[in-house]
C-alpha cells in the first residue's frame, strides 16, 4: 500500500471515529478544509499516521505553511518518507 492509499484509509478510519462524513472521492485537488474532517480530526489523522508510518513530517521537516489540498498533504508525507531512507 502506498502512502496516498494509507492516508486515505486513515482518513476514513478517523472520520468513522469522529462521526464525520468525508467527501467522496477525495482527489488531488480536494481542499482539506472541505473534505469533511475538522481540526480535531486532522490531529487524530496525523497521530494515527505517525503510529502507522513511524514519523510525523510536521515535526521532522521545516514546513512553512500547512498544506491546503490533499495532494500537498500527501506530498509532505512522501517527502518525509523519502528522507527516512
Amino acid at each position: 500500500m502506498n502512502i496516498e492509499q494509507q492516508i486515505k484509509l486513515a482518513m476514513q478510519q478517523v472520520a468513522e471515529l469522529g462521526d464525520c462524513q468525508l467527501v467522496e472521492p477525495i482527489k488531488a485537488n480536494t481542499l482539506l478544509l472541505e473534505c469533511g474532517l475538522d481540526s480535531l480530526g486532522y490531529a487524530m489523522l496525523v497521530a494515527q499516521l505517525e503510529e502507522e508510518l513511524g514519523f510525523d513530517p510536521f515535526t521532522e521537516l521545516a514546513i512553512d505553511t500547512y498544506p491546503s489540498t490533499f495532494a500537498e498533504f500527501v506530498n509532505i508525507y512522501q517527502e518525509c518518507a523519502n528522507s527516512q531512507k
